[in-house]
């Protein structure tokens, strides 16, 4: 008797379609990272990496829209904060948010790759490809990227432009996740649980400095196993969550003698954003003021702060045509004004910590 493993009767009965993609290295190929930018990659991972042992005083800086959905706006922005860094290079590592993966809770438009046109068609050829070349662009403008990573393949395509990773409140507990992570190039970050847990990001960065063996994809778009050294850059991210918020420096110390027990270095990244600021542009200045304040005053545990930050503020929702230019489609963001005041603070602050 033959047994189909594909057999339509037990197969498949629930998927619609299977749309192959391009294999990754058709896209990198199509789409080289330049010389010049590769140094970036390497000089500003690097840079991250320092600050994050201490090696390095000054304060990385995750900035820029929650979401990426139009390049051109994400462009103009760019272009607006590298213009900045010369200004502030002595105090911040300054690096843009260019998030093109959204997690969402139940439904809801799921990032650039998912779906590029904003309407549900999910072009997802069409999406790793703008998305590549939104991060080239990033890169060609002088800075530095920062991603979430969410699908565990979509790295394959993009993740030689990335500086710094984010595996999100969802996600830290997540195997494949923490697989992930331990395979990447970069310094990554784990959000505590959207519950508020630190401990399930403490774990997650033990868990991902370790080596692993896992199903993925090569280069060619072919199923391999796929083993990891490790990645010994990971670190804790304080967002907030169901339990308030926990960027206040009573809960950053309960989170490094957290992160102390595990033997990882007592350093952090604060979210102003998320569950530390309830999602308002308004709190999130209110909160990044407060977290220079703490700064200014030593407090040497936090080495990063995340800014949620387009060019116009708040947020509107995702259409495929009629939006208001520079504004999110997803989280509220602060306007660009703001931002660059409080990156100047944000300076100011690593200047007085730098003294005291």
């Amino acid at each position: 008797m033959t047994v189909h493993v594909d057999s339509p009767q037990t197969s498949d009965l629930r998927v619609r379609a299977l749309e192959p993609l391009p294999a990754p290295l058709t896209v990198r190929t199509d789409q080289p990272l330049p010389p010049s930018s590769a140094d970036l990659v390497r000089r500003s991972r690097n840079e991250i990496r320092a600050v994050l042992d201490g090696e390095d005083d000054r304060l990385v800086v995750v900035v820029g829209p929650c979401s990426i959905h139009d390049p051109v706006a994400a462009l103009d922005y760019a272009r607006r904060l590298s213009a900045l860094v010369p200004e502030l290079d002595r105090d911040l590592v300054i690096v843009m948010r260019v998030y093109f993966e959204k997690p969402r809770t139940t439904i809801g438009w799921k990032g650039l790759i998912n779906d590029p046109h904003l309407d549900g068609s999910h072009d997802i050829q069409g999406g790793l490809r703008l998305a590549r070349r939104v991060l080239l662009d990033v890169l060609a403008a002088g800075l530095p990227a920062a991603c979430e990573f969410l699908e565990p393949t979509s790295p394959q395509y993009i993740a030689d432009a990335v500086s710094w990773g984010a595996i999100g409140a969802r996600n830290p507990e997540s195997q494949a996740h923490r697989q992930l992570a331990s395979g990447l190039s970069m310094p990554v970050g784990f959000k505590n649980a959207t519950e508020g847990s630190v401990q399930a990001a403490v774990d997650g960065c033990i868990t991902a400095a370790s080596s692993h063996v896992f199903f993925g994809i090569d280069a060619q778009g072919r199923a391999a196993a796929v083993e990891t050294a490790g990645n010994p850059d990971c670190h804790v991210i304080l967002r907030g969550g169901a339990t308030g918020p926990n960027y206040d420096d009573a809960s950053i110390a309960h989170a490094l003698q957290i992160v102390a027990g595990a033997g990882l270095p007592q350093r952090l990244v604060v979210d102003a954003s998320h569950g530390n600021s309830g999602k308002s542009e308004v709190r999130q200045a209110e909160v990044a003021r407060e977290l220079a304040a703490s700064i200014a005053a030593g407090n040497q545990g936090i080495f990063g702060v995340m800014l949620e930050s387009f060019l116009v503020a708040g947020s509107q929702p995702p259409a495929p045509d009629g939006l208001v230019y520079g504004q999110s489609v997803t989280d509220k963001c602060i306007d660009w004004d703001t931002t660059a005041d409080l990156l100047r603070e944000l300076a100011a602050a690593v200047r007085a910590r730098r003294q005291g």
